[in-house]
């Protein structure tokens, strides 16, 4: 679950960077730039969502051992 995870997050990451060479920068908010600004904040919250499931999964383990 753990690897599973952690292709997740990288995943994420791949394809806000894949967003962001999508993005013109002079009109960010305009056209196909704010789709591509919604994918790069939509990858980032999986990321972000991702990072405090991997937390939580750690946390449990330390817990359950002790």
């Amino acid at each position: 679950m753990k690897i599973f995870i952690r292709v997740l997050m990288v995943l994420a990451l791949v394809m806000a960077v894949y967003n962001a060479t999508k993005v013109d920068f002079e009109a960010p908010l305009q056209g196909d730039s704010s789709v591509a600004v919604i994918g790069i904040l939509a990858s980032l919250s999986a990321f972000l969502l991702l990072f405090i499931l991997l937390l939580s999964k750690k946390i449990a383990a330390k817990v359950l051992k002790k």
